[in-house]
Formats: C-alpha cells, sequence, structure tokens
C-alpha cells in the first residue's frame, strides 16, 4: 500500500522545474543529485526520476542552478531579480514566464527598456498589482534572441530607417547612409542591429543584404528565410568541397559492407520527390519467415567530420521545405544524387535488417554497413493502387525522368506483406498507449512561375504508414540496441515529454464545445480518449482545429542525450535514424552507431547535448520557416478570390477579432472586432466569443460564418476577412 501512495503522490507533481528549486533553495549550501532530489519530494517511480533528471539540465542550462561534480547541483543564490524570457505582443506591451511565479509577470511598454521579443532578461516583480495582474520592469538585457530583422527601408537625405515586418518588434531602426549597402528605397532588407545608445530613441543598425523588391515572390520566399536566420543556398567553397569527394562505387569499399544488391530493394516516397533517403529490401527465408531490410542513405561515409561540408551540415541542421521549394541541407551532388537511392542504381547504404514472423515478431535483427541496389521506385499512390488491388498484379514496367525501367513481378507480393505486418505493428503501437496523429496537410498545385492555381490536401493512407511503421522500427531499434548497453554509452534520442495537464484541461474545455469529451483519469485512459476524439473529428468542419489544439496540448518532440522515452509513441527509446539526408541528428546517429558496433567507447555526453540542443532550435525555425510560406502560399491563392464568399469555422476568438478558417481550402484569416458593425462586441474569455452589448449575439469559437476577403496583403503577410454573417442566418 506505502508503494500506491507514493505513486499517486509523484502524479501530483504540476511543475518539476519550481519543485526541484524549492529542494535546493531549502538548503541552498548543500549539493543534491536526482536520488536525493527524487526523495525528498517523495517520489520512486522511474517516470518521475527521468522528469528529475530532465529539468535539472534545463535549470543548469538556464544558470538557475549549477552543476558543481557531474551528477550534483545547488542552487545559484539570487537577490529579489529574476530571469525570465520576454514575450512582446502586436500591441507593445509584454509578459514574461518565470517559473518563480504562479502567474505571467505583465510589463508595460514604458518598463520594457529597449528589450526585444524573445530575449533573456533580468527583471524586478513591483509588489503593486495593475488591473490584476503582476507588474514588473525589466532591469536588464542578458541576451537578445536575435539581432537581424527582416523589413523595408526608408531613404532619406542624411538619413535612413528601417521599417521591420514582424509586428513585436516595436521599435524601427536608424541606419546611416554609409551603412546601407546599395539598398534603394523601398527596398526589403535584412538589417543588423549595432548598438542602442542610452539615450537613443531608436537602435543603431546597417543593412548586411537586399533581398529584393517588396511583393515579388523571391523577395518575399528569401525574406521569410532571413527572418529565421536560415540561408538560401550554399557557400562556393562547400559547393566545390562537395564536388570534389569520390562518389564512386569502388570495390574496396564494397568488401567492407554487406553485399545485399541481390535482394529485391525499392523506394517509396512522395511523387515529387528528388532524394530517397530510404528503402526497404524483401525476402522469404526458408524457415518462412521475412527478412526485411531497412536502408538508409550512408550519408556519413560522404560528409566527414571536421570538415566544411560537415560544418554546413551541423550549422543547417536540417532541410526547409517551404512550399515552392527544398533548402537543402545537404549540397546536390550528395542529397539528390550520390546519397539518393534512385531506381537502378547501386548506392552505399547503412541498414536495420529485421528476421520477422508472420506475426510481426522480431527474431534477429542486424545493423551495419552495406551496399545496395534499388529495384525500383514507386510513389506513395503507386504503392497505395498495389495495397487496395490486393492483388500481385504491377504494371511490367515504369517510366521514370524519360526513361522506361523493367519490374520485377515479386514487388507487389512484397508490397502486400509489408502492409499485411505494418498493420499488426501499428494495432500493436496504439494498444500500447500511442497516439495517431494524421493531421490533414494543406498542399498548392502551383504553376510554372510559382502561384498557387489550387489547394489540395494530403491524407496519409496504407501505403503512408506501411514506410512509417518500418522506419519507426529501425528508429526505435536502433536507440534500443545502443540505449540498453551496459555500461551505458552516450546517444541521441528523439525524445516527447509527456502532455501537460493544464494544457489538456484546456483542451477539454474546448472539446466540450463539440460534444467531445477527454478522460483525464490517467496515461492510459488520456491516450485512448485522444485517439478516439481524433478519428471522431475526422471528416468534420471542426477537425482542423481540434486537430491544431490536440497537438498544441501536447509537449514538444526534442532531441537529447538523456533517454525519457517517447509518449505520442509509446516508445521507451526512440532515435532518428531513418533521414540522414534532411536531418542532421541522423548523421550523428550513423557515427555514434558505427562508433559502438566497432567497440569504441562512450563519447562526451555534454558535446553531443549541446549538438542536441542546436538541432532542435533550427528544427524550430525551420518549421515556423515552413509555416510562413504556407500562410504566404494562402494570402497569394486569396487574392485572387477577393469577390467570391466562403463557408469558414471560427478558428479562434481574441479581445482584437475572430480568426475564421474556410473549409475548403484551410486559409485563415481575421475578422477584426472594429469591422462588425452590427453592435459593440466584447471578447468573453470563459465562452472563447465575441458577444454583442445591445444584442447578446454570439460568435463562438467553432461556429460555421460566411466570409469575403477583405485584403490580402503579401508585404505584411495579412489576410483580413470581411464578416457575411453567420451560415445559419444567410
Amino acid at each position: 500500500m506505502a508503494r500506491k501512495k507514493k505513486r499517486r503522490s509523484s502524479s501530483k507533481i504540476q511543475n518539476y522545474q519550481k519543485s526541484i528549486l524549492s529542494v535546493l533553495k531549502a538548503e541552498k549550501n548543500k549539493v543534491f543529485n536526482y536520488k536525493q532530489i527524487a526523495a525528498k519530494l517523495g517520489v520512486t517511480d522511474a517516470s518521475s526520476r527521468n522528469q528529475i533528471i530532465k529539468n535539472l539540465a534545463r535549470l543548469a542550462s538556464k544558470g538557475d542552478i549549477e552543476e558543481v561534480d557531474r551528477g550534483k547541483f545547488k542552487i545559484v543564490v539570487t537577490s529579489e531579480y529574476y530571469k525570465g524570457k520576454l514575450d512582446i505582443s502586436s500591441r507593445g506591451n509584454g509578459y514574461i514566464i518565470c517559473e518563480d511565479f504562479k502567474e505571467d509577470v505583465h510589463i508595460s511598454s514604458n518598463n520594457i527598456n529597449k528589450a526585444l521579443h524573445g530575449d533573456e532578461v533580468e527583471f524586478y516583480v513591483f509588489r503593486r498589482r495593475h488591473r490584476g495582474k503582476v507588474e514588473g520592469e525589466i532591469t536588464q538585457i542578458l541576451k537578445r534572441a536575435k539581432s537581424e530583422f527582416v523589413g523595408v527601408i526608408q531613404i532619406h537625405n542624411s538619413y535612413a530607417f528601417f521599417i521591420p515586418d514582424d509586428s513585436k518588434m516595436y521599435t524601427d531602426i536608424f541606419v546611416p547612409l554609409k551603412k546601407i549597402y546599395n539598398a534603394e528605397d523601398g527596398d526589403k532588407v535584412l538589417v543588423r542591429l549595432e548598438d542602442w545608445p542610452d539615450k537613443a530613441d531608436s537602435p543603431f543598425g546597417k543593412v548586411v543584404k537586399v533581398l529584393g523588391k517588396p511583393g515579388e515572390h523571391n523577395t518575399e520566399i528569401h525574406s521569410i528565410l532571413a527572418e529565421y536566420g536560415l540561408p538560401y543556398d550554399f557557400p562556393i567553397e562547400v559547393e566545390e568541397f562537395a564536388n570534389k569527394i569520390d562518389t564512386s562505387i569502388n570495390q574496396k569499399e564494397i568488401k567492407k559492407r554487406r553485399d545485399m544488391r541481390d535482394v529485391l530493394t525499392f523506394t517509396i516516397d512522395p511523387k515529387d520527390a528528388k532524394d530517397f533517403d530510404d528503402a526497404l529490401s524483401f525476402q522469404v527465408l526458408e524457415n518462412g519467415n521475412f527478412e526485411i531490410g531497412i536502408h538508409i542513405a550512408d550519408v556519413s561515409h560522404y560528409v566527414k567530420e571536421d570538415t566544411i561540408l560537415d560544418e554546413e551540415a551541423y550549422e543547417r541542421a536540417t532541410s526547409v521545405y517551404l512550399v515552392d521549394r527544398v533548402v537543402p541541407m545537404l549540397p546536390e551532388i550528395l542529397s539528390n544524387n550520390a546519397c539518393s537511392l534512385r531506381p537502378h542504381e547501386e548506392k552505399f547504404t547503412f541498414s536495420a535488417v529485421f528476421e520477422i514472423t508472420n506475426k510481426a515478431e522480431i527474431k534477429n535483427q542486424w545493423f551495419g554497413r552495406t551496399v545496395t541496389y534499388s529495384d525500383a521506385r514507386f510513389a506513395y499512390e503507386e504503392a497505395q493502387a498495389v495495397i487496395e488491388s490486393n492483388s500481385n498484379s504491377i504494371p511490367k514496367e515504369v517510366s521514370l525522368t524519360g526513361k522506361t525501367y523493367k519490374t520485377k513481378p515479386e514487388i507487389a507480393s512484397a508490397i502486400l506483406k509489408l502492409d499485411f505486418l505494418a498493420k499488426i505493428m501499428r494495432k500493436k503501437r496504439m494498444q500500447s498507449g500511442a497516439i495517431s496523429f494524421d493531421k490533414v496537410e494543406v498542399k498548392f498545385n502551383l504553376d510554372i512561375t510559382n502561384n498557387p492555381i489550387g489547394v489540395f490536401f494530403k491524407i496519409s493512407k496504407d501505403a503512408n504508414h506501411l514506410i512509417e511503421e518500418f522506419m519507426l522500427l529501425a528508429n526505435k531499434k536502433v536507440a534500443e540496441f545502443i540505449g540498453k548497453q551496459n555500461p551505458k554509452k552516450t546517444f541521441i534520442y528523439r525524445v516527447h515529454d509527456e502532455p501537460n495537464d493544464e494544457k489538456l484541461a484546456s483542451l477539454q474545455n474546448i472539446i466540450s464545445r463539440f460534444g467531445y469529451k477527454l478522460n483525464l483519469r490517467d496515461r492510459k485512459s488520456i491516450t485512448q480518449s485522444l485517439n478516439t476524439l481524433l478519428s471522431d473529428v475526422v471528416g468534420k468542419k471542426e477537425q482542423n482545429l481540434v486537430d491544431t489544439l490536440t497537438i498544441r496540448s501536447m509537449s514538444k518532440a526534442e532531441y537529447t542525450t538523456r533517454n525519457i522515452g517517447h509518449y505520442g509513441l509509446a516508445f521507451d527509446y526512440y532515435s532518428h535514424f531513418t533521414s540522414p539526408i534532411r536531418r542532421y541528428p541522423d548523421v550523428i546517429a550513423h557515427r555514434l552507431l558505427q562508433h559502438y558496433l566497432d567497440g569504441g567507447k562512450s563519447v562526451n555526453e555534454d558535446d553531443y547535448e549541446t549538438k542536441c540542443q542546436h538541432s532542435s532550435n533550427m528544427e524550430y525555425l525551420a518549421t515556423k520557416a515552413e509555416r510562413d510560406s504556407i500562410k504566404y502560399m494562402q494570402i497569394k491563392f486569396m487574392q485572387d478570390h477577393q469577390d467570391q464568399e466562403f463557408l469558414g469555422v471560427i478558428s479562434g476568438v481574441t479581445d482584437w477579432g475572430i480568426y475564421v478558417e474556410i473549409i475548403e481550402n484551410k486559409c485563415e484569416g481575421m475578422v477584426r472586432i472594429r469591422d462588425i458593425k452590427d453592435d459593440y462586441y466584447r471578447f468573453d474569455q470563459d465562452e472563447y466569443a465575441l458577444v454583442g452589448e445591445a444584442t447578446k449575439n454570439m460568435y463562438q469559437l467553432g461556429e460555421e460564418v460566411v466570409v469575403k476577403v477583405k485584403q490580402a496583403d503579401l508585404v505584411r503577410k495579412h489576410l483580413d476577412f470581411k464578416l457575411i454573417g453567420k451560415k445559419e442566418d444567410i
């Protein structure tokens, strides 16, 4: 009984960082390890101990505590001043998230003291409250979030001013004429902030890049990348280095590898894919089991450590997938050629090979470097057609890039068997508590000038799930292989923490308005009810809204050397191994796996934790750029539909208006509260609605309304709608 009581108490820890700090603050001069902290907090389960380990690392990285010896921590003694990150609203005020308060600290515009959005700051909290809010003042800027900004330059006779695009950048920047870098008046530019003198109203900066004329397609796409510090081309010296690499499939290297060129192998990818970094091989063994290989491009064979190519790949950390282009992590000679598992070509690969029964049970596994030959390349649609026909019929030849290739008839049988096994694996995963996120992706049909002429939705089908399950298998088993070794070895994991109770409660509050309910009793109940919710909303008007809100209620997945498992996949061990062409963490995983296969000792954990944090940060920036490019294309698409009425769903409600998502194309825009003329509306936070003062008319989250485009501003990336009325009233 005592154990059960302890488990229950451990589940009540709402904020690990705050709890850890309270333990350390109570005995400021004492050093604690994670076991001692766990004992102080009265927790004994592995999940809570893992949370403590992870949050100790976070607190140390923020400077709140210090690691005085390996695994031993003490509090950093501070005064009455606190540290946090500033978030600025478009109105110029801000707030700071701080672990030492149960609520956010409000910072009025006159107390921001030259801090900018995202900056790490020191601040003082006033004893008084303003309109019920905790008020504070920023006393010191500890670390700027960024120093480069995108916007338009205005050039005058003796000076220039830079007007930032970002609404959260509340000040313009003064640019001396000698630092305008050949920019012309009205150009969109990238400016670097250099100084902010004490008595100056505006900071000083210089133009570091001219992006082009506002509104032009390439200018706006390059602006999106520049906003997040992402490149759009390679330095000449990196291209030259890559072009000199020996990419031949030579006999000397083949002898070092397992030769699997005679085993049936093929790729299944999106129809517009240019790089193929994974392939599947399939053969039936004499005992009736199946040998299935997951073959991944051996990027680490070509990208060697301590070269300018590796440095460039590390800095980028990921490929960036914008609507009209891919900004690759590796130069084209590698990404689209040497490392791309193209049909009817021999390639060097890194493989995970499994013996699997007809019940999808793993009997044996092998990891190592291989040489493979791809017999065919399939688009998801082609593989899906084979699955849906449920037959062994397959075209005798396929045409790719102007060439015709003969196909092997046994590939259809392989696809059907792989689909059969993948469905068993997926079912087991769901039964173990995995969450089925199949969010609809918005895609655009583009003409030859990259103008959007249509919108379509990408939906995962059996062929997508087939590839997904075998990639998950490889990622999981590689992580297990290293993670379970004794003594412990440093590795790079992809982890996903359990969802925050407050976010789940907020999700519950919103979805209840659509008639859905979550069971938040325990982990199993949560995952089951989340999967039921995601299944029940498919095809409904609120699907995209509910999918988005559910994803937002989850913790963010990240890279780390400190494994806590992957909640969303229900895996105790998980890594990224299967996409080294487009993700640097996969390159790290390949290198470490080979190092340990060769009998190498564990590498320095701190060095690799730094690489993990950088990779997570770059992934976050790339994701933001990708979302911005979608928003840009949505606005561009809606420019040609200004006279058309659309049925939409209210997807957000704020004190300045309502967001409406058009059902037929998922484009989202705003109806500003000042533009609703039939009454004076106020924001009711409890009802997630705008409520008319006189009429009590409500515009509520999830309600269907009819709108027209009022303004589609490509430069400022704003889409404004005019409200025609509620669907039921028209």
